[in-house]
């Protein structure tokens, strides 16, 4: 099993509040006023209060073609994603150089060099560091990185991975598209970047720094996490209900209403499906990480598992607080759940987000490291890092 030894979250500076965004963005999407009034009514019923963007607000006025949203979204994303990067590889306590894979997902832009080549010429990864950069996961991303990281790192024990997702999904916005899709969509969907640094079981970090023996502060240690399982599962019939439409203007949205009856359906199913190979029930699960996909989805994940509101607060915070990050959004929520985990030391916990496809992606973890019993420590608000 790898272990997960840091996650990090980087936002952009630019942090405007729900009705500011709407105020600029509504008449983008149309002339109506009975559309624009959809517009701020969908946007206010989100369940975000605040999102990070990559550019000022009055410059999406003039963003008007794929070329000039993608040329932003290369330079954004390369700095967001460094950012995150570094300061995940900072806590881990390591460096650049030590690097041995770097598995990038991203579904808001597209770049040959990559993202990734961008960050490691960035950071200074070693000329030989594997890549795999993907496009496609969409909102699934960092749970599927997560469990392609895992994959990759059982053949290869003693290496060090780095997962990144960056989505800028500000960038993709579609100027005159009135659709209820597109109206939703530039409510709920926001910027940002995370990092995960993994290690395979071979490796020195494969063993805590505050575990037995551990003779630092407690102020030093950071919970980590093994990954023990994962499952992928593509429901039929769905291929119509999420995802993007590319268009000359880029990347037009396809977004469902019907996306939480399928999380309903297709969900308990899923997760006993995981579960069962470990001799587990959803309900000896004490902490769930679940991708921030909108307040219907979260409400459908709840309902669909017997959860309570406590155990969608961080997914419900990090909404309230950057939106829906994508693929980085459920890494968002992992970031928050670790630093603020008192759950028991070897508890499981279950990632859980939902991509096109439609797809679900499940990761099963165990918790390293004591409970914490003390208040969170302070986290950067430059970097979205807030405290639980």
């Amino acid at each position: 099993m790898s272990r997960v030894a840091a996650v990090w979250t980087a936002l952009p500076d630019r942090r405007h509040t729900q009705s500011e965004i709407s105020d600029v963005i509504a008449p983008l999407l149309t002339d109506d006023p009975v559309r624009a009034a959809v517009a701020r009514r969908l946007h206010a019923h989100a369940g975000v209060d605040t999102r990070h963007l990559a550019l000022p607000l009055d410059a999406y006025a003039g963003l008007r073609t794929f070329g000039a949203s993608n040329d932003a979204f290369l330079e954004v994303a390369t700095d967001l994603t460094a950012e995150a990067a570094a300061r995940a590889l900072e806590e881990a306590g390591l460096t650049a150089h030590e690097v041995d894979h770097v598995v990038m997902t991203s579904v808001t832009g597209i770049g040959a060099p990559s993202v990734d080549v961008l960050v490691a010429e960035r950071l200074g990864l070693r000329s030989d560091v594997r890549r795999t950069p993907s496009f496609g996961w969409g909102c699934a991303g960092g749970a599927a990185g997560l469990a392609r990281t895992d994959d990759l790192l059982r053949g290869r024990p003693r290496d060090v991975a780095l997962l990144i997702a960056v989505e800028l999904c500000s960038l993709t916005l579609q100027h005159g598209d009135d659709s209820t899709a597109n109206l939703a969509a530039s409510g709920l969907f926001g910027d940002g970047a995370a990092a995960v640094v993994l290690v395979g079981d071979e490796h020195p970090l494969a063993r805590p720094r505050f575990a037995a023996g551990y003779a630092g502060r407690e102020s030093d240690a950071h919970r980590t996490a093994r990954v023990v399982d994962s499952r992928s599962t593509l429901h039929a019939g769905t291929t119509g209900d999420l995802g993007w439409r590319v268009r000359d203007t880029g990347f037009q949205v396809v977004l469902s209403a019907r996306l939480p009856e399928l999380v309903g359906a297709h969900l308990l199913g899923d997760v006993k499906a995981l579960l069962v190979e470990h001799d587990l029930e959803p309900s000896q699960v004490p902490t769930w990480v679940v991708h921030a996909g909108g307040p219907r989805i979260l409400d459908a994940v709840r309902d669909t598992l017997g959860l309570d509101e406590q155990d969608l607060r961080h997914s419900r915070a990090s909404l309230r607080e950057a939106g829906n990050l994508s693929s980085a959004s459920v890494l968002h929520v992992l970031d928050a759940t670790l630093a603020a985990s008192t759950a028991p030391a070897g508890s499981p916990a279950v990632l859980v987000a939902f991509g096109p496809g439609v797809s679900t992606e499940l990761v099963l973890l165990r918790l390293d490291g004591p409970p914490r019993s003390g208040p969170v420590r302070a986290r950067a608000a430059a970097t979205g890092r807030t405290s639980a």
